[in-house]
């Protein structure tokens, strides 16, 4: 048997080193928990970014993945298939939308998004070709494909990667003034992260989708939300703009649409918006293939049947609270930021950087991991129970208590 040394020393010989993954080799998953080559158990504590919601390999969705590999997985969109209508279908009635792109991962969503604006913005509201402008946020993180970093704020993410797709402005996240001193009669659309997953579980004040909303419809800009991470129940909340009684013009989905079974993403909008696209405009040789769409479907459901939206709201109250009591003057966390079961503690200075932390809690047996330096996130399965909960506290006020 291959052991986790010498997985670790195959992928780092092999694999280009675009990550930097905790020394874990894990080959195995159910529910919240994970085990290493060696069969060492792990509670998982970050869902695959969020990936996982419904927990690793839920019995109903790999019965879904299992009866369609059965009977056929890939038609390209050249035909229509048996499963994409009905995943569609039932995406637009979980989101309040009236269509929706389907697309792989959730990169290639936000690319579909930024071409669905710009077309909306060139065809309906007649801003002249080629002046299109889209406002992002500073610490965004919407992907890395290239017309993604050029509007990132993150330097490590532009370095050698230019020329840069120009049609970008940036202002500070959770500022709904700036928002409205950036628009200009050719901005189409708003892009936002409900709440900064990548930039330290950055919540933003109270009543800001509910400002940014008015802005963008009083200024005929389309607001667009990127709720790839918040979205499907982590929140506490199907997706996170239902905190705030807002709907969006359009909503970029993906991660958790497919249980981590395998890339499936979304963009979904009025027909007015994606009701533009003629055929050949865009396109995806996987995106909506019929494996994909049925293990969607699986995983809306149990999204919806087993409550998981009430479960991060109800669980995640209770493991922010006593969180909470480990941080404060003199103590290593200084504060603990989130929503549902997407939280961020932040690391005094005095503590030094995240990293060092993670590597300790994976060695008591709890898998989180760092972002920005000083801050670790926790964002476990949905499907966890409160006595995994409290068994992680332990853990945690072990290390950083």
């Amino acid at each position: 048997m291959t052991t986790s040394k010498e997985h670790i020393e195959i992928t780092e010989k092999y694999g280009a080193h675009n990550y930097h993954p905790l020394p874990v080799v894990l080959a195995r998953g159910q529910g919240a928990w994970v085990w290493d080559a060696e069969g060492k158990k792990y509670l998982d504590f970050l869902s695959a970014y969020s990936a996982v919601n419904q927990g690793h390999c839920h019995p109903r969705i790999v019965a879904a993945l299992k009866e369609q590999a059965d009977r056929i997985t890939l038609t390209s969109r050249a035909f229509f298939n048996d499963q994409l209508g009905l995943f569609l279908k039932e995406a637009c009635e979980l989101a309040g939308m009236e269509m929706a792109l389907p697309m792989n991962t959730g990169a290639e969503a936000v690319e579909t998004a930024i071409k669905t604006v710009r077309k909306w913005g060139y065809r309906i509201k007649k801003v002249p070709a080629d002046q299109a402008e889209i406002i992002c946020c500073c610490d965004n993180f919407h992907g890395r494909t290239l017309t993604v970093v050029s509007f990132s704020s993150e330097p490590q993410y532009r370095e050698d990667f230019g020329p840069f797709t120009p049609g970008f402005k940036l202002i500070p996240f959770g500022d709904a003034a700036a928002l409205e001193r950036a628009i200009t009669k050719n901005t189409v659309a708003f892009l936002v992260e409900p709440i900064q997953g990548e930039a330290g579980v950055v919540v933003p004040p109270d009543g800001y989708l509910k400002q940014v909303r008015d802005i963008c419809t009083r200024h005929n800009v389309l607001l667009c939300l990127d709720e790839i991470q918040t979205g499907l129940a982590r929140t506490g909340k199907m997706f996170c703009f239902e905190h705030e009684g807002i709907r969006p013009d359009m909503l970029v989905v993906g991660k958790a649409i497919s249980g981590g079974m395998l890339p499936v993403s979304l963009v979904l909008s009025s027909r007015e918006i994606l009701g533009l696209y003629r055929p050949g405009d865009h396109g995806s040789t996987f995106g909506g293939c019929p494996i994909g769409a049925a293990v969607g479907r699986a995983a809306i459901r149990v999204l919806v049947e087993e409550k998981l939206a009430e479960r991060a709201r109800e669980l995640g109250e209770y493991f922010m609270g006593k969180l909470r009591s480990l941080a404060g003057k003199n103590k290593k966390i200084e504060s603990v930021r989130g929503k549902g079961l997407l939280i961020g503690a932040l690391l005094t200075p005095s503590a030094g950087k995240a990293r060092p932390f993670c590597e300790k809690l994976m060695q008591q047996g709890l898998l989180c991991k760092e972002t920005h330096e000083r801050i670790i996130r926790f964002a476990p399965p949905l499907v966890i129970e409160r006595a995994d909960l409290d068994w992680a506290f332990d853990r945690v006020k072990a290390v950083l208590g």
